[in-house]
């Protein structure tokens, strides 16, 4: 048994677990509302979608109603 190797893969370990910690505690730290512009990162995980939301109930109706007017 080489302890010297266990000992280096035991702090690499403790480094990444250290690193996960303090994500974590920032994540718990920014839960409040923000003011001003979200960072780039979160901008791109979250995507707005305007308009009407798919499967909507006026939407059939609508494109009904088009087709059945007559132009004088």
């Amino acid at each position: 048994m080489d302890v010297s190797k266990i000992l280096t893969e035991l702090r690499e370990e403790r480094a990444q677990i250290e690193e996960a910690i303090l994500s974590l505690e920032r994540l718990a730290r920014g839960r409040g509302r923000r003011r001003g512009r979200p960072p780039a990162w979160m901008a791109e995980v979250t995507t707005k979608r305007r308009g009407r939301p798919p499967g909507s109930k006026n939407k059939a109706t609508t494109s009904a109603a088009g087709k059945g007017t007559a132009v004088a």
